[in-house]
């Protein structure tokens, strides 16, 4: 397994870091606006903002997710035009998908009011998410560009185009929140079309990689792949589409959790945020690692290699155990010195430890079921990981948290207990999944 371990390794690092990459730049932007003169409704609107939008974005780059599978079983039997062809209908896709993925984004401020969130946090919402919006066909083509580039193992650009990002969103928070080098202050609202003017440099450093990566093969054979193929578009929306509702799924069941603690008032939901953003940081590395397993698994089977593809899923689970064991030790050591780092309100950082406390004891969980998920997906199994998000978070733990959080009077805690018990359910059922494949292949 030693090899196995350095070659998982070698991809997943540089995917990893760029998963870190592209949550630091939420947790950039809470603690920017973290410093507006009303820390608790600045937090709680951006944060909710934030996780309504990508409930809907991500689903939308979630239906590309079909190109890890197909890019890197053609890149696994030495078949460059193939792989090419599945980019250049992946990334029809995107710009097909980006009209109704930004139409819905629109609905979210007034279905908000609807459910009773105060006033106080759907007005400043609304700019917010009109900025995003903006940023969706960017995200999408970047989408599109990662999953070809890294199923090629080409991973370090896509780390750069990330880590370097956050640079450009820190400066534009700085200039477009607080209004600096001649710009109004524009509040939450800035750092919006901040992160939207990120999102358009990441999808434009991805392009560039391209070119250059495909200038050193052979640029002339695209002219084989550049067309529309409706098969290929059908079968990856065919593949992608379980996995982009498995993602919508999970994002949809934290988003859930962020409405219903924001009908508890600002210092709740800000105390939520805080911890979700910790949660959520730590698991882009095995969201990294996963991405590697999909890749790795999807390029030995490529091959005609099962037992290869078994080597490299168990090796990507075991690092994405180890890491998320160890970060969960770190919450439990300081969470009240990490919840400081985002406010100096003290009644926030008191509610935000004690999540972080849940928080540790679902994080071995959550990288066991993100891991999986990866392996399954480069195997050609979307559906499990879908059926096993449906069943844990919304059939069992948003229901046992809401009746924890409302009837029992648990408040966030009890949202925070039912995420927790469905994520060990999801982490349970995944690694079962994946022991009985390989006992088949």
């Amino acid at each position: 397994m030693r090899a196995d371990f350095l070659l998982t390794l070698r991809l997943a690092l540089p995917l990893a870091l760029a998963e870190i990459g592209w949550m630091s730049m939420g947790i950039v932007d809470t603690i920017m606006v973290g410093r507006l003169p009303d820390s608790a409704i600045s937090i709680g609107a951006t944060g909710l903002g934030q996780s309504l939008y990508h409930s809907i974005a991500i689903f939308g780059g979630g239906l590309l997710l079909g190109l890890d599978t197909f890019v890197a079983h053609a890149y696994g039997r030495e078949d460059l035009n193939d792989a090419r062809l599945s980019l250049v209908n992946g990334l029809f896709l995107a710009f097909a998908l980006t009209p109704v993925l930004m139409l819905a984004v629109s609905f979210w401020p007034a279905l908000m009011a609807r459910f009773g969130i105060s006033v106080e946090l759907v007005g400043p919402i609304r700019p917010f998410l009109r900025a995003l919006n903006w940023g969706t066909l960017p995200l999408l083509a970047y989408f599109a560009l990662r999953r070809y580039l890294q199923a090629v193992n080409v991973a370090n650009p896509i780390m750069f185009a990330l880590i370097s990002a956050n640079v450009v969103n820190a400066v534009g928070d700085w200039i477009l929140i607080y209004g600096h080098l001649g710009f109004k202050p524009m509040g939450i609202t800035g750092s919006g079309w901040s992160t939207c003017i990120a999102r358009i440099y990441m999808a434009g450093v991805l392009a560039v990689t391209l070119l250059w990566v495909e200038s050193r093969r052979s640029l002339s054979k695209w002219a084989h792949a550049v067309r529309i193929d409706w098969s290929r578009a059908s079968s990856l929306l065919k593949l992608g589409a379980p996995a982009a509702t498995q993602i919508l799924l999970e994002i949809g069941a934290f988003s859930a959790a962020t409405a219903l603690i924001a009908k508890l008032g600002p210092i709740p939901l800000s105390g939520h945020e805080i911890a979700l953003n910790c949660a959520a940081f730590t698991f882009m590395v095995p969201l990294g690692i996963s991405s590697a397993a999909a890749v790795r698994v999807g390029q030995q089977l490529g091959r005609r290699d099962p037992a290869g593809a078994r080597r490299a899923g168990w090796s990507a689970i075991m690092l994405g155990v180890g890491f998320m064991t160890c970060s969960g030790l770190v919450f439990v050591s300081f969470p009240t010195l990490i919840a400081r780092m985002f406010t100096p309100s003290v009644a926030v950082i008191r509610t935000g430890a004690r999540l972080l406390l849940v928080a540790a004891a679902f994080q071995l969980f959550d990288g066991l079921q993100t891991v999986a998920t990866g392996a399954l997906r480069g195997a050609g199994d979307t559906k499990t990981p879908m059926l096993a998000n449906f069943i844990a978070y919304w059939l069992i733990g948003l229901p046992a948290g809401y009746l924890l959080c409302f009837r029992l009077g648990w408040g966030a805690l009890g949202i925070w207990m039912g995420l927790c018990g469905g994520l060990m359910i999801i982490g349970s059922a995944l690694l079962f999944s994946w022991h009985k494949r390989t006992l088949l292949a």
